[in-house]
């Protein structure tokens, strides 16, 4: 299967629809009067479709094991139409429009079962997605550009001994979400160095910064205590996610020190220094975290 492990758990819902055709009046009202010989139609086929969404990964080979927190299965008759409808939520790090899709599935032919032995001319067709929302694919866009800059904070790095990873991975990041780095530096880690690339490039109008290294508990000031002083208003949640995030895959995260927040109108956030520590504090925050802008325009982005 897919790996999702660098996913965060979001609300996902999708809905499905199937249509199930009769080939005569008498049908539809066998149905609606309950009068059908193997018990009620709708019930019955209800009962198949919300087995059938739980056992999705069962059948299907690809698709993950999911906690299903809501299945709605109703129906509409149109004529000699019957429409059904499966509506199904998760909070987890993948959707449910296969769920969804294969509840709507199983309904419908739960009722050709049933309909069968006094309708030979059932038909199901048009098993389709109508919606779903929820996870990265559904977030919006910042619909204006936003100027990016990355600093790495390393003495080792800015003296030529090592070369830097996690920094190029946060940039590869960015890209991934449609941002481009217009500053990518490296700066020995020193307070005086980073409290000076800071205010310099917060002057200079950069809308995001991210700072990558120093993050750690260490006996001399870090990135996040030289930042923090600096910062306008901290938005702590921030960080409050990436160390959650993190948490959960790494037992050692609790020891980040990072810091978010504004320097005039340049949001700043301190990173790990480690590629992989890098990559999760992006995967933790991004793209959500860029809503803050939409925040700050008075625009709102709502999924």
């Amino acid at each position: 299967m897919v790996n999702i492990t660098h996913k965060n758990n979001t609300l996902r819902k999708a809905i499905a629809t199937a249509i199930v055709r009769c080939s005569s009046a008498q049908t539809i009202e066998a149905v609606q009067q309950k009068k059908v010989p193997k018990g009620d139609v709708f019930e019955f086929s209800r009962a198949a479709g919300l087995l059938a969404v739980k056992k999705t990964s069962d059948l299907i080979p690809d698709c993950h094991p999911l906690p299903v927190e809501f299945t709605s299965i109703t129906y509409a008759i149109d004529g000699l139409t019957i429409v059904i409808s499966v509506e199904v939520h998760t909070i987890y790090k993948t959707g449910v429009e296969v769920e969804a899709m294969h509840g709507a599935s199983v309904t419908a032919l739960t009722i050709y079962d049933m309909l069968k032995p006094i309708d030979k001319g059932i038909e199901i067709s048009t098993i389709k997605l109508i919606s779903k929302v929820g996870g990265k694919s559904d977030t919006k866009k910042i619909p204006f550009n936003l100027q990016c800059a990355v600093v790495v904070c390393s003495d080792t790095i800015s003296k030529g001994d090592k070369t830097d990873t996690a920094g190029k991975a946060i940039i590869e990041k960015l890209q991934s979400y449609g941002l481009e780095t217009s500053v990518y530096d490296i700066i020995p880690d020193d307070a005086a160095a980073i409290k000076a690339k800071a205010i310099s490039l917060s002057e200079a109008g950069k809308d995001l910064l991210l700072f990558t290294g120093g993050t750690g508990v260490s006996p001399r000031d870090s990135t996040p205590d030289v930042i923090q002083p600096l910062l306008d208003k901290e938005i702590p949640g921030i960080m409050e996610a990436a160390r959650h995030y993190g948490q959960q895959r790494m037992p050692h995260a609790m020891l980040s020190r990072g810091v978010a927040g504004f320097i005039k109108n340049t949001l700043v956030i301190t990173l790990p220094g480690s590629v992989k520590g890098a990559q999760e504090t992006m995967d933790a925050l991004f793209p959500q975290v860029l809503h803050v802008f939409a925040v700050k325009k008075g625009e709102r982005h709502d999924s």
